[in-house]
């Protein structure tokens, strides 16, 4: 898909929409900067866009999109976006929910639909922590996290969900922060643009639960990789992925040569007609068939 001039599709809901979280929340900037590219730099229009939640506070996100979207059960948004797009490839299908969410209960689907290549995009709300659920430990919650049910502390590693996907020889990496939405507003689009599974993972403060990874501790904490970032260097993206001190954001690794999981079992034909309409076709075939015999 290439990105486009802005264009008049609106994917604002109205104004009396009750949006369901904290003041502060990191939510909101990923919520504007979506739409923002949705509507000015992808000139995508709402009936052609899916978006797929699973449970959690970031998995609310699609409720305050005007589009098509499905809301589903915790961690199974990937599985359920891959069903979309396996019957309309026509469409743009967009995951948005949080670390608990794609990296904990959804962890297996997550694995083997980066392993599929299959062409949709997930962005992950991460915050280091379970907010729906009053703060505890997720699976990208720092070592020594004192939270509800680890009143001692998180005695295991995070996970590294780049390092993670690019073992996986994900097509699209990258990494954004919420507190720079402009920034991170061009890799959405970059990562939805791209043809293939894409992987943006964004920083984002818990104001009420994570009292350690704030607004401040990010920004403390992050920095733009450079222009000179070979994005078709798969190794060079592990080095980066691995940095712990200062933490690198943007595009850490793009494939756009890869077969799609769509191309690979034929669900994409040339006219990415939807499957009913390839079933209405086979059935037709099938009826002739039978009516000679």
């Amino acid at each position: 898909m290439a990105l486009a001039q802005k264009n008049t599709n609106e994917f604002d809901m109205p104004h009396e929409t009750d949006i369901a979280w904290c003041p502060g929340c990191g939510n909101f900037p990923i919520l504007q900067m979506l739409k923002k590219s949705l509507r000015d730099d992808l000139a995508i229009d709402p009936k052609d866009l899916v978006l797929v939640s699973g449970i959690g506070q970031a998995a609310k996100l699609p409720q305050y999109v005007k589009t098509n979207m499905f809301n589903g059960l915790h961690g199974r948004a990937l599985p359920v976006a891959t069903g979309i797009k396996a019957a309309n490839p026509r469409l743009t299908v967009v995951v948005t929910s949080g670390d608990g969410d794609v990296y904990g209960e959804g962890g297996n689907h997550f694995i083997h639909t980066v392993r599929r290549n299959v062409n949709i995009t997930v962005i992950v709300h991460n915050n280091m922590i379970y907010g729906l659920t009053k703060g505890q430990a997720s699976p990208t919650s720092e070592k020594g996290l004192v939270t509800p049910t680890q009143p001692q502390g998180v005695y295991v590693d995070p996970i590294n969900p780049l390092a993670l996907s690019l073992s996986l020889n994900a097509s699209f990496v990258a990494r954004a922060n919420a507190g720079d939405p402009e920034h991170a507003q061009k890799i959405i689009s970059a990562a939805i643009a791209h043809k293939g599974f894409s992987i943006v993972d964004i920083f984002q403060a818990c104001v009420v639960f994570n009292k350690v990874n704030t607004y401040k501790w990010f920004q403390d904490r992050v920095y733009e990789l450079d222009v000179q970032h070979d994005t078709s260097d798969r190794q060079m993206a592990f080095v980066r992925a691995l940095e712990e001190d200062m933490l690198p954001m943007g595009i850490f690794y793009q494939d756009e040569g890869r077969e799609t999981f769509e191309e690979a079992t034929g669900v994409y034909d040339a006219d990415e007609r939807p499957l009913y309409e390839r079933e209405r076709q086979w059935n037709t075939i099938e009826a002739l068939i039978n009516a000679k015999k």
